[in-house]
């Protein structure tokens, strides 16, 4: 990505990025890109920010569903949903490390920030 000059690195939910998340927001980092996932790890890694649905609101609303099958609903009947809360993530250290500023307002929308 160095090589070719990328202009930041997208991380996606993949195992094998979850497990090398510290070495690779490392690269990242080294080389001088601003790098985004959807997982709140990928930031604690030292990452740049996150952005995804929220998976505790997720797991919530799934035990919903459960709920309502135990409880004698049929699968097939219940309605299709679709996250309804997202958390974004930013890794201020990160950022500085790569000389970027992150906006107030962006940060004031931030649901957690790591200094």
């Amino acid at each position: 990505m160095a090589k070719e000059r990328a202009g930041g690195l997208l991380v996606v939910g993949d195992s094998m990025f979850f497990i090398h998340r510290a070495r690779l927001a490392e690269l990242a980092v080294m080389h001088r890109l601003p790098s985004v996932s959807t997982q709140t790890q990928w930031v604690e890694a030292g990452g740049l920010m996150s952005y995804a649905a929220s998976l505790p609101d997720i797991y919530r609303r799934a035990a919903s569903y459960v709920d309502k099958i135990l409880k004698g609903a049929q699968p097939g009947d219940l309605p299709i949903e679709q996250p309804t809360k997202f958390e974004m993530v930013i890794n201020l250290k990160t950022a500085k490390a790569l000389g970027l500023t992150i906006p107030q307002t962006v940060i004031l929308q931030a649901d957690k920030v790591i200094e």
